[in-house]
């Protein structure tokens, strides 16, 4: 059996559970927040440039959004997997699960801290710079940095800023398998509805947006708005329904996805109650776009057939972690050899080139670290699914 070119000899059948869409939607969430992270410059007359503003800021000034999806997306394949196990089996193995989500996430996760905190202030000083870390280590080996940041601000080495999402996961992780053992399955609907009930009340109590960016609490109810999904996708008539939605609620569907992109701060900064309620609203509408991309028969299209993109799928999780790297490489060798004083320069030239060394990271860290780690997850799973999950 291979999986991601990476071959297993004498495995044991297994439920097998395969969601071929979902590795483009993973890269798409990527390149939203790569985008959101790109076109630095220094110079004032690319930044008042109305070309450059519309790149950006209305382009990709909600590119952090793709975070927001990666959360739903997490929620949802994570609570389908424990759902399918505990029908096939009878429970979940929690250890089991547990060890397969440190296989997956640690070792990567803690050769950026290295990264971060040993190697990046050497870096800084060999090129005359000097180091200025504020992050505290503790919170980032606890897999608590999402606190750190609001407490800390951003911290000096940008590989370690984009790992909050990853703390915020690992604390799921940690708890979502105890919750679905403890609660009886028919409160499971109540459960999730009580979590989301939380997340409002967090939102309305802490009206900031750093909190509402940041903090657990507030993160959270994205995940559990996919759980939610996982849930009611058992019922085969829902499934049903989804599978026959007309293409004109799809193309809704993703103009209202467009606009959310576009449009986001200009529409909930202002007004109380949309603050407290957007970021639920913005998770459902992109759990709409898994399901519709998994069951719809009408779809305007789906991304398992971009077998590139699917394939670049399988490394997001590198690709994110690793992204600000390429970042920093093509920035600094564009400033050495003064390839960053035009505008097209820094809005093409320099973000492609940054997004080619990500890829070819991401594609090294795959194939020759994480894999290693990878294989004898999926010797733990009760459930068989693709490598990267």
């Amino acid at each position: 059996m291979t999986k991601n070119n990476l071959t297993f000899p004498h495995e044991i059948r297994k439920p097998a559970i395969f969601f071929p869409h979902l590795d483009g939607l993973r890269f798409f969430c990527f390149l939203s927040v790569f985008f959101f992270h790109s076109f630095h410059t220094d110079y004032d007359y690319i930044k008042n440039s109305s070309v450059y503003y519309f790149v950006k800021h209305f382009l990709f000034g909600n590119g952090n959004l793709g975070v927001n999806f990666f959360f739903v997306l997490s929620g949802f394949l994570i609570t389908f997997l424990l759902l399918r196990e505990q029908e096939s089996y009878g429970r979940i193995n929690v250890l089991n699960f547990w060890k397969r989500r440190v296989l997956r996430i640690w070792p990567l996760y803690f050769a950026c801290l290295i990264f971060g905190f040993v190697v990046f202030p050497q870096l800084k000083v060999l090129f005359g710079q000097q180091p200025n870390e504020t992050a505290n280590i503790l919170f980032y080996v606890t897999f608590l940095n999402n606190f750190d940041l609001l407490k800390n601000g951003l911290p000096d080495a940008s590989v370690l800023g984009v790992l909050w999402s990853v703390a915020i996961e690992e604390q799921f992780y940690l708890l979502w398998p105890l919750l679905l053992i403890v609660v009886p399955t028919h409160w499971y609907k109540r459960l999730f509805l009580i979590l989301i009930l939380i997340t409002l009340a967090f939102r309305a109590f802490f009206d900031d947006s750093l909190k509402n960016e940041y903090h657990t609490l507030s993160c959270i109810g994205d995940m559990t708005v996919g759980a939610l999904g996982a849930l009611f996708v058992q019922k085969t008539s829902l499934r049903k329904k989804i599978e026959s939605v007309d293409k004109v609620y799809i193309i809704l569907l993703y103009v209202a996805v467009t606009s959310i992109f576009l449009f986001r701060d200009d529409i909930q900064l202002s007004f109380y109650p949309l603050r407290i309620v957007e970021r639920t609203l913005i998770a459902i509408v992109f759990l709409m776009v898994i399901l519709e991309q998994n069951y719809a028969k009408n779809s305007l299209f789906k991304l398992g057939n971009f077998k590139l993109i699917s394939k670049l799928g399988t490394m997001t999780y590198g690709l994110y972690c690793l992204h600000f790297i390429g970042i920093l490489i093509a920035t600094n060798l564009f400033k050495i050899f003064h390839l960053n004083t035009d505008l097209w320069q820094v809005l093409i030239l320099e973000t492609g080139v940054a997004l080619s060394i990500t890829i070819m990271i991401a594609s090294l860290s795959y194939r020759y670290f994480e894999s290693h780690f990878l294989r004898m997850k999926h010797r733990l799973s009760s459930i068989s699914t693709p490598l990267i999950n």
